[in-house]
Formats: C-alpha cells, sequence, structure tokens
C-alpha cells in the first residue's frame, strides 16, 4: 500500500510527541486571503496568539508537493512571497504531490492534514459554505463535506459573510456536525457578531467547549465540531453596511463569471476595495480573536489528558 508522505515540523512533532497543545493554522489565508506583506505578518501574528496563550502554532501548506504541518520560518517567507501558490482543499491533495507544487491548504485540507497529524484544534477567519444562489449553481464548499468526516475541532468567526448562512447551517444539521457558539445565542456573521440565526448550541468557557471536543471524540461519531467565535465588538463592521457591499461584490461576480475556486478570492478583494481596506481590518481582527480561543480550548484539553 502507499504510504501518504507529509511532514510534521520539528517543534511541533516535540509538542504533540509531549501531549502539549497544538493549534493548527491554514494557509489560503496567505496565499489567497490577504495581499503581500499583510499576508507574512498576519502569519506571524496569529502564531504569536497562539504562543501567548500557551500552545504550539502548526501552519499547514504544501511545499513544493509535500503537505507540512508546521511550517518553519523561511518556508512561511516563501510560501507568502510565492505568487504562483495554488489553493488545495483536500480532493487537490494528491496530484499536487504529484506534481510538486506549493499551495496554501483550505480549512477541508488543513482539517485533514491535522488529523493525520493528531492535532484535535484548529483555527481559520471563516468557514467555507452553501453561496449565494446555490439552487442554480450548486456551489457549496468542500469545508461542510470535510466537517462531516473529520472530527477536528474548528474555531471560526462563523461562516464567510458572502455565504447563504441559513443554507450552511442546514447543511450542517444534515452532516451532524455540532455549531456551537462561543459565548452567545446567535450564529456571528464573520464581520459582524450576529446573522440572526441561531446557533446550534452555546458554551460560555474555553474549558467548557475542550470537555465537550473530547466527549464527541469519545462518541466515535467522526464529524468535526463548529466553534463559531464572534469578532470583538470593536473590530465588528456595520451590518447594513456590509451585507449592501457584499451584494454588491456578488452581482459583479455573477457579471464577470467569475465562480469555483476563484469566487471566494475575488469577492474577499472586492469587499475589501469596496469597503476602503475596512474588512481587511476586520479579517485580520477575528483571525487573531479565533486563534486566541482556540489556543485556550487546546491547553484546556490538553490538561484532559
Amino acid at each position: 500500500m502507499t504510504a501518504f508522505p507529509f511532514t510534521v515540523g520539528h517543534e511541533v512533532a516535540s509538542a504533540l510527541a509531549d501531549g502539549r497543545p497544538v493549534v493548527a493554522l491554514e494557509s489560503t489565508i496567505i496565499t489567497h486571503g490577504l495581499p503581500a506583506p499583510q499576508n507574512l505578518e498576519m502569519a506571524r501574528a496569529v502564531e504569536a496568539v497562539v504562543r501567548a496563550r500557551g500552545a504550539t502554532p502548526a501552519t499547514i501548506a504544501l511545499i513544493h508537493g509535500v503537505p507540512t504541518v508546521g511550517l518553519g520560518e523561511w518556508e512561511l517567507e516563501a510560501l507568502a512571497a510565492d505568487r504562483s501558490a495554488g489553493k488545495a482543499s483536500s480532493r487537490d491533495i494528491a496530484t499536487m504531490i504529484v506534481r510538486g507544487e506549493s499551495a496554501g491548504t483550505t480549512v477541508s485540507a488543513t482539517m485533514l492534514l491535522a488529523e493525520r497529524a493528531g492535532i484535535k484544534v484548529f483555527a481559520t477567519g471563516g468557514v467555507g459554505g452553501v453561496h449565494r444562489g446555490a439552487e442554480q449553481t450548486f456551489d457549496v464548499s468542500a469545508d461542510l463535506t470535510e466537517l462531516g468526516r473529520t472530527p477536528t475541532a474548528v474555531v471560526c468567526a462563523g461562516v464567510k459573510a458572502i455565504l447563504d448562512i441559513p443554507k450552511t447551517l442546514e447543511v450542517l444539521e444534515t452532516q451532524r456536525v455540532p455549531v456551537i457558539a462561543f459565548g452567545v445565542d446567535e450564529f456571528p456573521a464573520f464581520y459582524t457578531r450576529g446573522s440572526g440565526q441561531k446557533a446550534g448550541q452555546r458554551l460560555d468557557t474555553p474549558e467548557q467547549i475542550a470537555r465537550a471536543v473530547a466527549l464527541h471524540r469519545a462518541t466515535g461519531a467522526g464529524t468535526g465540531l463548529l466553534i463559531a467565535n464572534p469578532i470583538p465588538a470593536e473590530d465588528a463592521l456595520d451590518a447594513a453596511a456590509i451585507e449592501a457591499t457584499i451584494a454588491s461584490a456578488v452581482r459583479e461576480a455573477e457579471r464577470l463569471g467569475v465562480a469555483g475556486k476563484a469566487l471566494t478570492p475575488f469577492l474577499l478583494q472586492r469587499i475589501n476595495e469596496l469597503t476602503a481596506g475596512e474588512s481587511l481590518k476586520a479579517n485580520i481582527a477575528l483571525v487573531k480573536n479565533n486563534a486566541n480561543l482556540a489556543a485556550r480550548i487546546a491547553v484546556a484539553l490538553a490538561a484532559l489528558g
């Protein structure tokens, strides 16, 4: 049988071997989510947040065809500067290995690789989901499928605001994925603290969430958990204004025929342009906030043994 080739960075491998807390971090935000040099600055800052909370960061990516769990500094710099880097969903990993490509990993690919390495907690910005107009396009992110089959706990600021949030929550329910809101009853909407949709469950401390993660894994259900962590109030954008901006960007994408893998990066870039950079500031703030909570959960989970 062909072995799956992946590498784990020394620092991450040491932490896992000792049972110390580790937080996985995705890398499409580096390759496709933020412009240079903000992408490298943000990657370093998010890793620093995880370390400050007592956990080891494990940024995950494909580096010249090698799935790498825990990028070193030179790998992080090279990935941030590589304009040819691809975007790897879980379905793309094998072919990208064969072609020797470098790529940022999406939520689905990061979950898969984190689980293979033994990492139980993963922090990202927002999870992919059901796109607006999916009843015509059938555009549904593989992130939802991965959440239904891989038991990683994913800490996010809800799903990306460019998506159809009610439909996304329905698919998560169908996939048997627990949706746990941290400290709030309403499901957050990425740039804003509320979406108008009730979250499945509410827990108020990282320790409660860690226990829920451990118990859910113990059931053998095999699904991930979505931990919805609202953006800090001081960093949130005006709900009506950002919704109008998103709607405008979606219409523009439809007019230009942008779809598939190109759609999310296009929308995020256009929204950033239309908000004069305010959406980018909010994005960076919420990623740091999620990394903070994920590290606290990882520390509490490690304490459970």
